[in-house]
């Protein structure tokens, strides 16, 4: 399918539906095209985008995309970027974050009802995990629009399969508590658990992240992912000592993400 994409086609106000009615098809589209996108009426789509390639995105997303009506967007200037890049085409596009996702769920729902395919993207990453989209994907589910899910980039698995780190069993905990006291409270919490654990951390903290780890268990592995899928990936491998003097002696930029290795297992008596 050869579909261009022209900036005017998408303008319009952050916070609300940037066009009326379905998209329109080229005139070059297939009837398998056609088929496609028949397939996906009256569903709700939830598509991992990439987490800092776009060259991440997989077949199946890209072919939903285009197929879709409507694509709901944490930052609608943000998805755009990679709507462009791959030529989608014209769609309407609706802002779906934090702030506004109880109110936009009635719309959405509606909208999938009448037979519109309905995609749903975050920043980066699959939507509903530590991203707006959980409370329409419930509402969906009680409402009995059909809900699938694509998957794609993830900066968790990413993380942890580069870390080195056990892979056996982990727990995610999110974004980490910005106020000192609940962080600390987390990270013994981590400590305490025998699988590993995963984080978001901000680069203002991370430093004083790996040292509260350090004080509590020095010896600790941990690994810092950094950038992941970027230019400038890096992992951070070692003790938490380690780690805590090397990020406060030399600070990082970018997006962190905090990998903890579980404590040991004992083992059971024979």
């Amino acid at each position: 399918m050869n579909l261009t994409v022209t900036t005017d086609e998408w303008t319009g106000p952050d916070d609300e539906f940037a066009s009326e009615g379905p998209s329109e098809a080229a005139d070059s589209e297939s009837s398998e095209d056609d088929s496609s996108h028949e397939a996906n009426r009256g569903r709700v789509a939830l598509i991992a985008t990439p987490i800092g390639n776009l060259a991440d995105l997989t077949l199946r997303a890209l072919e939903r995309l285009r197929h879709s009506d409507v694509i709901c967007c944490e930052d609608t200037r943000h998805s755009l970027r990679l709507l462009q890049r791959y030529a989608v085409g014209r769609k309407t596009l609706v802002s779906l974050h934090d702030r506004n996702e109880d109110r936009r769920i009635d719309e959405i729902i509606s909208r999938a009802r009448a037979g519109e395919a309905i995609a749903v993207l975050s920043d980066a990453g699959m939507p509903t995990v530590s991203d707006p989209g959980f409370r329409l994907v419930r509402a969906c589910i009680e409402a009995g629009v059909p809900v699938d899910v694509l998957p794609g980039p993830s900066a968790v698995l990413t993380a942890l399969a580069g870390s080195g780190l056990p892979t056996d069993a982990f727990y995610f905990g999110g974004f980490l508590p910005p106020k000192s006291g609940r962080r600390e409270t987390e990270m013994r919490e981590a400590l305490d658990r025998t699988c590993t654990s995963i984080y978001f951390e901000s680069p203002h903290r991370i430093a004083r992240t790996l040292r509260v780890i350090a004080t509590l268990s020095p010896d600790r592995p941990v690994c810092v992912a950094r950038e992941l899928t970027k230019k400038f990936e890096t992992y951070h491998r070692g003790n938490a000592a380690d780690l805590a003097t090397q990020f406060e002696n030399s600070p990082r930029k970018g997006e962190m993400t905090l990998v903890i290795s579980g404590k040991p297992r004992r083992r059971s008596s024979e």
